[in-house]
């Protein structure tokens, strides 16, 4: 499609009202993801604009799946989704003793039993993907680890972090995006 089509078809999109901004953030993010070499720069720059805004209005599951999205664009999604914003969310609820799966499963998008399955895993692997997954940074997961795990020893954190570090991004947003549609088929 010619990128003037496809900036028409995104604005009409933008029209529609809140209730399609997430389908509008997931086309953007699609399009940010493989830009089309033959679209304008001047054109990327109202794209972003247009994701920055359907992003605030949209909900924190689907924020966390365009998180995942937008991983081989980590400049995009820091400056368009915030991360710090969830990550002082899941360390505030861990060192409060708040419902931390509740937050966990807000925070990813995915079903509550997910999110307690994550948390649960003695070995604190699934945390470190989920995590990595979401594009948290290694201060962040080091926080909730220690926080989440606290009955360990250092040794049994050490580990932690180095889940965290080895695993790829790209592994760890594939294995977050399979947890998020597991969500769909979960039965409430």
């Amino acid at each position: 499609m010619p990128a003037s089509e496809k900036l028409s078809h995104l604005l009409e999109l933008a029209d529609q009202g809140p209730s399609l901004r997430a389908a509008l953030a997931e086309e953007v993010a699609d399009l940010l993801s493989a830009w089309p070499s033959d679209y304008p720069k001047s054109m990327r720059e109202i794209c972003e604009a247009l994701l920055a805004k359907a992003a605030r209005d949209i909900d924190a599951p689907s924020r966390a799946r365009l998180r995942v999205q937008l991983y081989s664009q980590p400049r995009l999604a820091q400056r368009i989704l915030p991360r710090e914003a969830a990550s002082q969310a899941l360390i505030e609820a861990a060192r409060s003793g708040k419902n931390l799966v509740k937050v966990l499963a807000e925070t990813l998008g995915v079903d509550w039993r997910i999110a307690d399955d994550i948390l649960g895993d003695e070995s604190g692997a699934k945390l470190a993907v989920a995590c990595k997954g979401a594009c948290m940074d290694r201060a962040a997961f080091s926080a909730l680890a220690l926080l989440t795990h606290t009955a360990r020893d250092r040794s049994h954190a050490f580990v932690m972090l180095d889940t965290f570090d080895k695993v790829p991004v790209s592994e760890a947003s594939r294995r977050l995006r399979n947890w998020q549609s597991e969500e769909l088929l979960v039965p409430a």
